[in-house]
């Protein structure tokens, strides 16, 4: 007697189409990159690489005991046992908070009447003894080390840089106080940033 095959399911028939289909494009793919030259598959699989990235997870403020700093009246408090290089950057933010933004401001000299977004950056890791003169924003994105850090993150894209310090955000915008120097909770997309930090931080 002929057993009889369990007639499928809709769910396995959904996913017998689906691996079907995914089959069915892998081998289109294979076709088309037959059919290119050696160079050219080089770029097309260096674009779809590219195309496959995404951009990192916005800011968000979130407190977590003992390594969070904390904001209040504007200053960032650090936390307790957080290493000396950190509260130092976070005291050389304080220093500058409420300044005006100055395009430009920070650029020459570390002295400045208002920074802008590289100036404020450059200011903040001047201070902890991280950076030994202003750089502008996209120098940013290939200091220090990839990632984001434990401590410091820097969120750096083309025209545009701002920092996490001990989970606080500085920044020159998107904080709702206005342009300038200001230490902020508020969440901040990132799209288009890369995440570098100081080593070891």
């Amino acid at each position: 007697m002929t057993e009889k095959r369990p007639a499928r399911t809709w769910n396995s028939q959904s996913q017998y189409f689906r691996s079907h289909i995914r089959q069915q494009r892998l081998r289109s793919l294979n076709k088309l990159v037959r059919l290119l030259p050696h160079s050219s598959v080089a770029l097309f699989l260096a674009l779809l690489l590219a195309s496959c990235e995404s951009s990192p997870p916005p800011y968000q403020y979130q407190f977590v005991y003992g390594r969070s700093a904390i904001l209040r009246n504007g200053q960032a408090i650090a936390p307790a046992d957080a290493p000396e290089v950190v509260k130092r950057a976070i005291a050389a933010g304080n220093q500058i908070v409420g300044r005006p933004y100055i395009y430009g401001g920070g650029h020459r000299s570390f002295v400045s009447k208002g920074y802008d977004c590289s100036g404020t950056a450059s200011y903040v890791l001047h201070g902890a003894g991280l950076l030994a003169s202003p750089v502008p924003s996209d120098c940013f994105r290939s200091f220090g080390a990839p990632g984001p850090g434990k401590w410091i993150t820097i969120y750096a894209r083309r025209g545009h840089v701002f920092m996490v310090v001990a989970g606080l955000r500085i920044d020159t915008g998107y904080n709702g106080q206005g342009e300038g120097p200001r230490w902020s909770t508020m969440a901040r997309p990132a799209k288009g940033c890369v995440l570098r930090h100081p080593h070891g931080l």
